[in-house]
């Protein structure tokens, strides 16, 4: 074996588990490590996700404005309760 031939066997920096010998099956329940990562899809998840929290944040923010708030109910779940005075 040349030296040359030695090289082209070499894993190069960055590679990362590419570059070891493993099974189909290995590498196709475990896609995402084997994939290079893709800009466009990152940014639409990205505007995709700050949009859900965005979302959220204004439901929250429209129900405690119109006088709600977040209570732990009887039953152990989180409910929105109207504000009641305490002359009520």
């Amino acid at each position: 074996m040349s030296h040359n031939e030695n090289l082209k066997n070499q894993p190069t920096p960055g590679e990362g588990l590419r570059s070891l010998k493993t099974t189909g099956v290995f590498r196709a329940i475990n896609f995402e490590l084997y994939v290079k990562p893709n800009l466009a899809i990152m940014g639409i998840g990205l505007v995709a996700f700050t949009g859900c929290l965005g979302y959220i944040a204004y439901m929250r923010q429209k129900y405690e404005s119109m006088g709600y708030y977040s209570a732990i109910g009887d039953n152990g779940k989180e409910e929105f309760v109207k504000k009641k005075s305490k002359w009520d």
